[in-house]
């Protein structure tokens, strides 16, 4: 075991890539020893390990479906266990499918409902059990609340329960000094959000942001850190990171 009382851990679900990513690496540059957690792609995930580690900072790789309460309960354990606590839990996993309330299929309504509602929610749960007093817990919504665009409606219904969520949850963590906020990510260039877009549909969405860019992923990862460390009075709140975006 590398354990350390006065080192700040944290674990970032979805950690192998995009936001995820960024995040991880910011919060390891911050000197806190991340938990880097991967669904699907270890060897991703092993990657941003070995950056972090490579820059002398201190990260494991952790595997299992977010939805999955036994699997997130080991990742937990593995972090703890290297670490000796966990004092920081950002929840970036998730997945986007994008229709027409009257052309989604449902399957992949169910999909998003487990992934975005349902592990938000078991992330939540674990986090709520076993962050040390002091910590922050950081949920992920969308800017697409506010501006409502067509074929959004499932995601969108998606992250607004993760918004309900998370107010709550910083209520029921009185007496404890843990914060739980969202970050709500405007138009961001991940292969999340650039996938299935034109080109001109990509420009359009830069152009709508006063500052007339996309996101970047280490923008996002900026928002993440200050929740995660120096915003100790900002609480139940979302956090629009979005350049702008009305």
């Amino acid at each position: 075991m590398t354990s350390s009382t006065t080192t700040r851990v944290a674990l970032v679900t979805g950690g192998s890539g995009g936001i995820g990513r960024a995040t991880a690496e910011r919060l390891a540059a911050d000197g806190m020893a991340v938990g880097v957690h991967y669904s699907g792609n270890e060897a991703r995930a092993k990657e941003v390990v070995e950056t972090i580690t490579a820059a002398g900072g201190r990260a494991i790789a952790v595997g299992g479906d977010v939805a999955d309460e036994t699997a997130m309960t080991a990742a937990f354990d593995a972090v703890e266990a290297e670490f000796g606590g966990l004092d920081v839990v950002v929840n970036t996993a998730g997945i986007m499918v994008l229709a027409p309330v009257a052309d989604l299929d449902l399957d992949d309504l169910d999909r998003m409902h487990r992934t975005n509602i349902r592990g938000t929610f078991v992330v939540s749960q674990l986090a709520a059990r076993r962050v040390r007093d002091g910590g922050a817990i950081v949920n992920f919504s969308t800017s697409v609340t506010r501006t409502s665009l067509p074929g959004y409606a499932a995601y969108v219904a998606s992250k607004s329960a993760v918004e309900g969520l998370t107010l709550i949850l910083a209520r029921e963590m009185r007496g404890r000094d843990v914060t739980v906020n969202a970050v709500a990510p405007g138009p961001t260039a991940t292969p999340l959000f650039l996938d299935g877009k034109t080109e001109q549909q990509i420009a359009g969405l830069a152009g709508a942001t006063p500052l007339e860019r996309l996101g970047q992923p280490a923008d996002i990862a900026e928002s993440v850190a200050f929740l995660a460390g120096p915003a100790r009075w900002i609480n139940g709140q979302t956090l629009f990171s979005n350049g702008g975006l009305a």
